[in-house]
């Protein structure tokens, strides 16, 4: 495994609850394995090899397909916590008791769902560019973008995961460059796939009364991530992740849109590494350590 990267790991398959999915395995074993939740239209192909490959070097990293996307068989879920049943089942066909979880977007909204199904079997949590429930989206200008077309078609990318700057535009393609660079690639989704995810999408935004009091029953170690402008789910959302998830920091990048974190590769995974290092202490005072060091006592 140690020999793979997101490069040239294969494509493996493992089947649960009559469903093939499709996964890449690679990275440090032994530990506890991370598992990457993609974005809305995404697949394998469509992660950072920078954020993969620079986190493998400490850690097994788990890519996958979830239910009807891609090379996985059957039918991409209308509901997110169906979206995260299916994630578990997957996670249990490989054996695993243990791990910690990364959501990236709607990804982020099926990781969360994970966490709270899953119980023990989520040791820490990384949400990036995503919301919870009843998600604030009136900014959002997602329609317009998805919608729109471009000189190139990859250019989509750019105007989802960066902002305008010439900084960020300079970071994007340099990301688009990198996320070629495997040459095997998965199909792309179908258009019902698609279009299921767009219905789950609605009815997780779906306002409600005490649309957010589930997420105090998310009690694991979380690291929220998000640009300082992400102009698909707005940058807000992520604050009220942090305010009202009982264990959850937050990290605000500069200059950044939805994919803040493949803007900032190395910088993310150096604090995530970190993050999920470290030991922390429990909101119920189970015996970890806070993620970052103390500040020096006034004694």
């Amino acid at each position: 495994m140690t020999t793979y990267t997101h490069q040239t790991a294969p494509t493996q398959y493992v089947e649960a609850q009559g469903i093939r999915f499709a996964y890449r395995r690679f990275g440090k074993p032994g530990g506890v394995p991370l598992v990457f939740n993609q974005h809305y239209t995404g697949t394998m192909d469509y992660w950072d090899p920078a954020v993969t490959n620079g986190l493998a070097k400490t850690r097994e990293i788990i890519l996958f397909n979830n239910a009807g996307v891609s090379s996985s068989s059957g039918v991409v879920p209308t509901t997110f916590p169906d979206v995260g049943a299916n994630a578990i089942a997957f996670i249990k066909a490989l054996g695993l008791s243990r791990v910690d979880v990364l959501g990236f977007s709607i990804g982020g909204m099926v990781a969360q769902e994970i966490a709270l199904q899953g119980g023990n079997l989520v040791r820490r949590l990384i949400l990036v560019g995503t919301g919870p429930r009843g998600a604030d989206m009136a900014a959002s200008q997602s329609h317009a973008i998805f919608s729109s077309t471009y000189d190139a078609p990859e250019h989509l990318w750019l105007a989802v995961h960066f902002s305008p700057s010439a900084s960020s535009r300079e970071a994007g393609l340099a990301f688009l460059k990198r996320k070629w660079e495997r040459k095997d690639r998965d199909p792309e989704m179908s258009a019902e796939g698609i279009a299921h995810q767009g219905e789950a999408i609605g009815k997780y935004i779906a306002q409600h009364e005490s649309v957010l009091d589930y997420l105090k029953n998310i009690r694991q170690p979380t690291l929220v991530v998000q640009g300082s402008n992400d102009v698909i789910i707005p940058t807000h959302n992520s604050y009220v992740l942090q305010q009202n998830l009982p264990n959850a920091q937050l990290i605000v990048y500069p200059d950044s849109n939805h994919g803040s974190f493949y803007q900032y590769p190395e910088l993310f995974v150096a604090q995530a590494t970190q993050f999920l290092d470290a030991a922390f202490e429990t909101p119920d005072g189970a015996a970890e350590s806070l993620p970052f060091p103390s500040l020096p006592s006034s004694n």
